[in-house]
């Protein structure tokens, strides 16, 4: 045994026997009566549960933290976007400390000293001022800066597309719906994050999104005018708003996202975790690796790995480069002017939109309201009802733990092509200037040929994906899509399958070897249990198969009738 594994098991120097994969098989009738001590037929004992246990059984919570340590999640790789966005989350936290010793927020008029010749002795604000001190004197200062920068764009497009494979499987129906809105709200404030931080050097690029965000606010009706100058401390461009951006952004937008994810990972861990159908997995049973060691040494090694890319980004591609754009200008602006990625679609609407207004009770609605307001009103609050809309559409209020592939629900999955379709054509408008200038055509072209887009891709998008979905659901598919057995490396550097048992329990319909099973403490599936999904009892009238080499074992028979009943639907 290695060193590894003599740290990791019991250091008594007894012998377990290993199931297959190496993975030491579980007791499930000892687990079911609570014997966590390590000591008569329960379980083998980790090094680090041992230790655990001599601290919590000297406060009391011994049997949560035990049984923690042997939760079992499921291993798919698109599982691993909620964790890149929570480490890319360390990584800004990390970073955006550093920057805050050395940041002033505040509009304070200086001249710049600094080490940048070409805009030395030219009048700047402190905030400004701050930002070219970090980036060219503090040291490390633009590394860390960039980093920041870079991390805040990878957990946008990390939260993106977790929300994006939460959509697509349907794991926002119920029981998670309220987890739904609790990422989504994660979403917004996010959002909220990335525009303050973006807002804060005060130079002519962040100046003129500021000025765009302003205008918005002034075009609502009846409170526009007092909003804004509530928000900006008078006319524009005012004397606190940067001053005012400083604390929403390293203080009060932080703590709610801590607070919700702090939330959405408790929702995560008491209904536990989704899964896609396959061999052993029930709407009762979670099958996969246990949180300690397999699924805490693999997450902790995502953690590393994004915080290197992340630095090597940081150190290799330069971003937002502000001493280029100069500080704030009012009678200036840049050109070409895009805002960070996530916030493109809101550009696009602004730009794409016609010169439409109305006027309702003696208010004007330009079109700026209609772009700026209306249309990302209309998609977040689409986006917030996707779980009730879904329950309306097909009536299905049940109870849902398995995974739908795309492919099983057309209509589901040619809406979301169809709604992605808009935000990118929008996004797409955002930089339609860059666009006119790549392709040497005009700016008033390449808009008309945008809008057009805007009107005719979403229901095309629905109609092929839709078909496309149809069509491969109806198709006759392979008899699984996972290896049935794990490949091991040798020492000669080949390929071998190291147990030649475990091919007939893939073929048994058990988990995979190396796996383990995590049976529900309570129904939580509605309906009667003899005709929902893995509904029926097993041989211990449980639903469980006693022995075997992984840990509660669902019932073959129920295991099979899931996947007809999946296959069917």
């Amino acid at each position: 045994m290695s060193l590894l594994g003599r740290l990791l098991r019991d250091g008594d120097g007894d012998r377990h026997d290993p199931g297959p994969g190496g993975e030491v098989a579980d007791d499930p009738t000892a687990r079911r009566r609570g014997d966590d001590d390590g000591r008569g037929d329960g379980p083998p004992k980790l090094l680090v549960e041992r230790y655990v246990d001599s601290v919590t059984s000297r406060t009391g919570g011994g049997s949560f933290v035990t049984k923690s340590l042997r939760k079992v999640f499921p291993t798919h790789f698109s599982f691993l976007w909620g964790e890149l966005a929570l480490y890319s989350f360390v990584v800004l936290l990390l970073t955006g400390t550093y920057l805050t010793f050395f940041f002033e927020g505040s509009q304070e008029v200086l001249t710049y000293t600094g080490s940048y010749e070409p805009l030395r002795g030219q009048p700047v604000s402190a905030a400004f001022d701050s930002v070219m001190r970090i980036s060219h004197e503090v040291k490390g200062g633009r590394l860390i800066r960039q980093m920041h920068h870079w991390a805040a764009l990878l957990f946008m497009a990390a939260i993106a597309l977790h929300l994006a494979r939460i959509f697509f499987t349907g794991a926002f129906r119920r029981p998670r719906d309220i987890n739904w809105l609790v990422g989504m709200t994660l979403l917004v404030l996010s959002l909220a994050a990335g525009f303050t931080g973006y807002s804060l050097p005060d130079d002519l690029l962040s100046g003129t999104g500021l000025r765009i965000t302003n205008a918005i606010i002034l075009a609502i009706p009846f409170v526009g005018e007092r909003l804004a100058y509530l928000v900006f401390s008078g006319e524009w461009p005012g004397t606190d708003i940067i001053g005012r951006l400083y604390p929403v952004h390293i203080l009060l937008i932080p703590a709610g996202i801590v607070a919700l994810l702090g939330a959405h990972l408790g929702l995560v861990w008491r209904q536990k975790h989704t899964q896609f159908r396959g061999p052993g997995r029930t709407e009762r049973n979670v099958v996969g690796e246990r949180v300690w060691p397999s699924f805490a040494m693999s997450s902790i090694g995502l953690l590393f790995l994004t915080a290197a890319v992340i630095t090597a980004m940081g150190a290799i591609f330069e971003i937002n480069p502000v001493w280029l754009y100069g500080p704030y200008d009012t009678a200036a602006a840049t050109s070409f002017a895009q805002p960070d990625w996530y916030i493109g679609f809101l550009e696009g609407s602004l730009r794409l939109f016609p010169p439409w207004e109305i006027r309702v009770g003696g208010y004007v609605v330009n079109n700026i309201v209609l772009s700026g307001v209306v249309v990302p009103g209309l998609i977040f609050g689409g986006l917030y009802a996707v779980p009730w809309i879904e329950r309306r559409l097909t009536g299905d209020d049940r109870d849902h733990h398995l995974l739908d592939r795309p492919r099983d629900a057309p209509n589901r999955t040619a809406i979301g092509v169809a709604s992605t379709m808009f935000v990118a054509v929008l996004f797409l408008g955002g930089a339609q200037d860059v666009v006119a200038a790549t392709l040497n055509v005009s700016v008033g072209n390449v808009t008309a040929f945008l809008q057009l887009c805007l009107l005719l891709a979403p229901p095309i998008a629905f109609v092929v994906t839709r078909r496309a979905c149809t069509s491969l659901r109806d198709r006759p598919g392979p008899e699984r899509t996972e290896r049935r057995v794990p490949v091991a490396r040798t020492a000669s550097g080949g390929y071998e399958v190291p147990d030649d048992d475990a091919e007939d329990w893939m073929t048994a319909g058990g988990a995979a070897p190396g796996h383990f099973d995590e049976i529900s403490e309570r129904d939580s599936v509605r309906g009667p249990r003899s005709d929902g999904p893995g509904g029926s009892a097993g041989a211990d009238g449980r639903g469980h198969r006693a022995g075997g080499p992984t840990t509660d074992v669902v019932d073959v028979e129920a295991a099979d009738a899931a996947r007809s009943e999946g296959s069917v639907s």
